[in-house]
Parts: C-alpha cells; structure tokens; sequence
C-alpha cells in the first residue's frame, strides 16, 4: 500500500459524502443479516435479557440513600433514582425517581445519555449532572437540586467539553474544561485546573495548576473526609506516568509533590498513603502495594508496610477503603482471592492485621462495587461467574458477622450440560498464556466456537456472567473462549509491559497460540472458530485477519483501532502514545506498521476470514475512520467485509437497550451463520 491514503475522506465524521458512504454500507449489512426470521428472535431474546427486571441494581451510598442508574424497556434512556437501605433489602424496592433522561431528551429536543453524577457531602442536597450527547465523551454539566429535584436556575454549568469536574464546598468547584486555546491537551483532555466560585464566569475562575503541552491531562480535586480535609492535584503525563501533588492550606508556595516513582499509582486515605508499584522500589518488586503514614512519608520516612507482594501466579487486582479498614483484591490465576486488612493502632505503621473473605468459589471473579470511606466500614461486593449469575453482599468490615446476601441476579440461560475449564496455551516465545473455556461438558467433538480478547492498558479478561452471551451463543450449542493475553493485567505489570510498544506482537503470538490449542484440544477447527474484541480488542481482531487468517473462520471488531499510522491524530489518539509508540518518531514507525491492520493488508495472498466491523458516528475516542477505511480497504481488494455504524451510541457502541440488542443479534448471526454453514 502507497504512503498516499485515497480514504482519507471517510476520516471526516459528518461530511455528507462520508456519511453518505455510511448509509450504503449499513444497508447492506442490514439486508444481510436481518432478513431471516431466526435474527427477529435472537434480538428479542437479547432485549428481554437486557431489560429483565430482576438484574441486580448496583448503587453507591449518599447519605442515608442508595443511588443508582436504571435503563429497561419502559426508560430507554433511563432513571437516576434512589432509595434507602431498608427498602434496598426487598423484592421490590420503592425508589424515588430523581432525573428522568427520557423525559428531559423530549423536553430538549437532545439525544441525552447519562454519564454520571457528583454529589456534595455532608448534606447531599447538590449534585453536578454530566449529560451526554448521544453517548459521546464530552457531555455538558448541569447543578441539579437534590431536594426540589430541579436544575438550578444560574447554577454551575458547562457546555459541552471533556469537562472534569468536582466540589470543594457549596460555592466553590475545582474544574478543568476548554477554556480556549492551550487550554486543552492533543487528545482533547483539560491541562488546567480551576479554582471557580459560584456566581462568577467560568473564565473568571481561578487557575492553580496548568499542566504541560505535552501532558495527556490534569485535574483537580477535594478530600472532604472529616478531620483530613486537603485539596489535590493530578498531572497526567502519559497514559502510564502521572505526577500527585498536595496543596499548601495556606496555599503559598507551589504544590508539594508525592514523591513517588512517576509509573507508581498513589492515593490518600485519611492518615494512609497507599502505593501501587510497576517497577521494583525502595527494595519492592513491581506489583507490589506498600502503605505508609503520610506525615512521616512528607517528612522523609520511607519504610513501607507491605500490604502485597506478587508472585508469578498471582497479581494485584485492586483495593478499597472503608474507614477504617482496606479490602484487598487479588487474583491467582486470574481468579479472585480477597482480604480484610485493618492497620495497627499507634504511630507509625504498627502492622497490620489480616484475613480472607470466605466464599469465593474457584473460576469466579469478585470485586468490591461500593463503600463509604469517610463515614463507616460498610462495603458491598459481588462474586459472579462464567455459569454463575451475580450475587451482590453487603458486611461490616471488622464485624465477625457473615455478610448479608442482598441481591442476586437471575439465571437467564440453562447452564445444564455445560462446564467450565481453565487451559494454558504455549506462545512463540514460551510464555504460558491462560485461558477460559465455557461449553458442553461431553461434546464428542469439534464445534462453534467464539473468542474473545483484549491485550492491552491493563486491562484483565476475568470470567464473568453474561447473559447475552449464554442466550445468544451458549444456549445454541456454542463454546465460548475468553483469552488472559499479555498487555492486559492478568499477572500484574511485567504482562503489561511484555506487549507495549515494540513488543506489541507479544499480544498477537499469545491469541495466536490460544487458536491453536484450541484447535489442537479438539474443542474446535479453524472454519468453526470465531474471534471477537473492541477498541484495542478491535486492533487485535485487525491484527489477527491480517497476520493469522487462516485460524479463523469469522472476526468481529467493535469501535476498533486499525490504522496505526494516523490514530495520534484522530481524536483522543494521542493519549495512546505511551501505549503503542509515536507514529512521528522513526524508532517507532517501523513496529507501528507492522502492525497496523489497515497497512497489511493485501490484494493476493491468503483469504482472509469474513470480517464484520461495528462502529459510531459519535465515538469522540476511537475514530469511526478507523473502521470506515478499512472496510473500504477491504472492498477494494474483494475480502469479504460487511461494516455497520450506529450514529450514535459513542465509544460503548449503543446508548440503549434497543441499540445493544441489534448491535448484538447483528454480531451473533453473523458469526453463527458463518462458522455453522449449511450443507
């Protein structure tokens, strides 16, 4: 392929040519897959999924209520609605409806999605509303009256913007958003943090810190734990580097620095400093969390209490604070393990005490979905698996009582005959590479079979209840493969690091040799296996058709990354540089088009898999133009190709039940009908 690119054109979002091209394409694809009267069925089936009443409802606590976000058939937009922990404890709990999206995206004449809420401690009467477009990024910032259950006339608000936004006390915010030239980064994140008073412009608000051109972002914002209370400032130097700074009370003199290593993560917590390291420091290996006193820390004291420490089979998944305890997350194997921590009294440090939270069964996945640090030691958790639907448990840490069972979300597919198995495939360099098969117990041989994959920014493929997937997949008689491949975080930061930059083919070789020991176990061939990722999953499906076509038998990318040569230029494409390489910079082009999807593909040579790409007009991430050129690419060249984008429904694809369930009864025909073809 030349260095002049011909579908450069399709790159720009709403022109009427490119949209034009869009229109075209989604028909045929329509007129594809939607014809028979099997996909009728299958999207109802996916709907009722969606919209069954009895999902668990996950909240997070304000006060003395329990807020959540809710979408189903009759509110397609949905509900921001709350209620109290005793009715929370019923079948049927009685919530009091707050903002009701439907009704205000008709008031309004907008396609409004929620994206999500800052509400003002102690008296959670204020909450900032952040309100999307369609389900785009930016969104707008409204102050919402939690007791008249209006907007604020003459309130805080913000127009449209990749706006970060927080409270610091009833009149004042901390806010980063677009004030113009400089104001903002290459990716189209705030590089300043505001000070802004109520009553006053937004352009009159105060600035404190302003990050550097460069930087991916900054931002700012205020710890209002009672007795603790301190104001902090975030500097995003990269997607993997980061800068934690204190402001002075008396607010002379610049900002005192955490000084931690920039790759650590670092957070406060009343007296506790906790660190999360992806490189060995002060004599720690990467992956480990260390806690100290964040007094002695500031005065120069460096002795850690070690909290964790990896392995080479077990890693970090996460923590969280109640008050006065920490609930540790980790995973072996990619299963969940936790434990209750409590620090020891007195100065210092003191060693800290700990014990596991029973009742975690193997093959599952657990993680703490809410607490309320500064006020008390209540948690809530919820433990799922692949054949498991979510239970959600609500305890006291350091009360000796077993948790309470709270919710437990309904089994929507038959799990009978079906097992779940944990393989190990070998990759080119010998890494051992883990992976879940979900399937017939005792199929006697080689059958459909869906892959799924991520490799990248850390991010874990754990197993996880789906219904979509059991019903759309599972209950035909399908085997369902989820791929821990490195570049995501399943063993903590030396997988991750194995596949940046350069490496990234590390990734590439590890789902590569899951096909293979799929096929080698007997689970499936190549004609019946079907792959499935998006965004960076998308690139990986890019990658996979391009480089390895003849192990598959269909591919999907949603809302994916494909050219590799241009994505730091389309929209939030630059934040990603620490992640993939510089496409300016020689050292990295070389690798970059070596992998980039859109560049390797080729008019002769081997056939490629049937390839289904799915994207939106309003992804203000990944650039819909990733997707719409390769398709082009494709057709110019015969592969086979169909493509279909939603005009909106932003990075997530869909903004609704409705959207989701075509998006998936679309995803699931097509693979079903290509990997068990008639005879």
């Amino acid at each position: 392929m030349s260095d002049e690119d011909p579908y450069l054109w399709l790159e720009d979002v709403s022109g009427d040519a490119a949209l034009a091209w869009v229109r075209e394409r989604n028909a045929e694809t329509v007129d594809e897959l939607t014809g028979s009267p099997g996909f009728k069925v299958l999207e109802q089936e996916m709907r009722e999924v969606l919209d069954d009443d009895g999902r668990i409802p996950y909240t997070v606590r304000r006060g003395g209520h329990l807020y959540n976000f809710w979408q189903d058939a009759d509110h397609v937009r949905g509900l921001w609605r709350r209620t109290t922990l005793e009715e929370y404890r019923t079948d049927h709990p009685a919530w009091e409806v707050l903002l009701d999206l439907d009704a205000l995206a008709e008031a309004e004449g907008e396609k409004w999605a929620w994206a999500g809420s800052r509400v003002l401690a102690p008296e959670h009467r204020h909450a900032l509303v952040l309100l999307s477009r369609d389900g785009a990024d930016a969104c707008v910032v409204r102050e919402f009256d939690l007791e008249t259950l209006e907007f604020v006339e003459d309130g805080f608000a913000v127009a449209e913007a990749k706006t970060r936004i927080g409270w610091i006390d009833h009149d004042r915010v901390w806010i980063g958003t677009d004030f113009g030239a400089g104001s903002m980064s290459a990716s189209g994140y705030p590089l300043q943090v505001r000070r802004w008073r109520r009553g006053t412009p937004l352009t009159d608000a105060e600035l404190v810190y302003e990050g550097r051109p460069t930087d991916l972002s900054a931002s700012g914002w205020h710890d209002d734990t009672p007795g603790f209370a301190r104001d902090f400032v975030h500097r995003q130097i990269d997607f993997w580097n980061q800068e934690l700074f204190l402001l002075r009370e008396d607010a002379a003199g610049p900002p005192l620095k955490i000084d931690v290593p920039d790759d650590a993560g670092a957070s406060v917590h009343r007296r506790w400093l906790t660190v999360t390291t992806k490189s060995p420091w002060l004599g720690h290996p990467a992956g480990s969390l260390l806690a100290f006193d964040l007094d002695a820390f500031l005065a120069g004291e460096r002795e850690a209490e070690v909290l964790f420490t990896p392995d080479e089979r077990t890693a970090l998944a996460g923590y969280s604070w109640t008050r006065d305890h920490l609930i540790l997350s980790t995973r072996a194997d990619v299963s969940s393990r936790m434990e209750l921590l409590t620090p020891g009294e007195g100065e210092g440090t003191g060693g800290w005490r700990r014990a596991p939270l029973p009742g975690l069964p193997p093959l599952s996945t657990a993680s703490v979905t809410d607490t309320d640090p500064d006020v008390g030691d209540e948690y809530f958790h919820q433990v799922s698996g692949f054949l498991q639907p979510a239970t959600l448990y609500r305890g006291t840490a350091g009360d000796d009582g077993e948790s309470e069972t709270l919710k437990q979300s309904p089994a929507l597919f038959d799990t009978a005959g079906l097992a779940v198995r944990q393989y190990f495939a070998t990759s080119a360099d010998g890494t051992r590479v883990p992976y879940f098969v979900v399937g017939p117990e005792d199929r006697p041989g080689p059958g459909p079979t869906l892959l799924y994959g991520y490799g990248g920014f850390e991010i874990s493929m754990v197993p996880h209840y789906s219904a979509v997937t059991g019903r759309a997949w599972l209950a035909r008689g399908g085997t369902y493969v989820v791929a821990g491949i490195r570049g995501g975080h399943e063993y903590g930061p030396a997988w991750h690091k194995a596949a940046l930059g350069a490496n990234r083919v590390r990734a590439y070789e590890d789902f590569a040799a899951v096909a293979r020991d799929l096929t080698a176990r007997d689970i499936t061939t190549p004609a019946q296996l079907g792959i499935e990722g998006g965004s960076n999953g998308g690139l990986l499906m890019g990658a996979m058709l391009t480089r390895d076509p003849e192990l598959f038998g269909a591919v999907v990318a949603h809302v994916p990354l494909l050219d590799m040569l241009r994505f730091h230029k389309l929209l939030a494409g630059a934040s990603w540089i620490a992640e993939y390489g510089d496409p300016d910079n020689p050292a990295d082009r070389a690798h970059l088009e070596g992998i980039s999807p859109y560049h390797r593909i080729r008019a002769d040579g081997p056939a490629y898999p049937p390839l289904l790409l799915l994207t939106s007009t309003r992804d203000d991430r990944v650039h819909p133009g990733h997707a719409r050129k390769m398709a082009a690419r494709l057709r110019e060249y015969g592969h086979p190709v169909l493509f279909h984008e939603h005009l909106g429904g932003g990075h997530a694809g869909a903004t609704d039940h409705r959207q989701t369930a075509f998006n998936e009864a679309l995803v699931h025909t097509f693979l079903w009908e290509r990997l068990t073809p008639r005879n």
